[in-house]
């Protein structure tokens, strides 16, 4: 089971990353060496994490930045989150970019 693993594994590899698992013994070491190094350590998948929930949290409109903009940033914090299984729900990303919005928008908001 463990040679068909590795052969697995290795067929999908091109050659810089089979030199980097060509060392392991098991198929479960293969994956353990590509795992921390395309994905990180729990310590970095935190770090990440933390990270980008600060930037959610801090997030708010730019000067001069149009609505288009603003979702653009927006949906690469969440779909970045998201990738590090860190979800909020549609009502929480709502009223997060509500909430962002300058006082101009506030007519539109209120109507919301």
């Amino acid at each position: 089971l463990n040679a068909k693993a590795k052969h697995v594994i290795i067929c999908a590899l091109n050659s810089n990353e089979f030199n980097r698992v060509s060392s392991c013994a098991t198929a479960k070491e293969m994956w353990d060496r590509l795992e921390v190094t395309y994905e990180g350590t729990n310590q970095v998948k935190d770090a990440k994490i933390n990270m980008l929930v600060r930037e959610y949290d801090m997030f708010s409109m730019k000067e001069n930045e149009n609505i288009s903009g603003l979702f653009v940033r927006f949906t690469n914090i969440i779909n970045s989150l998201q990738s590090l299984n860190k979800c909020y729900t549609n009502s929480e990303m709502v009223r997060k970019i509500l909430r962002c919005l300058p006082k101009s928008w506030m007519p539109k908001v209120t109507a919301i």
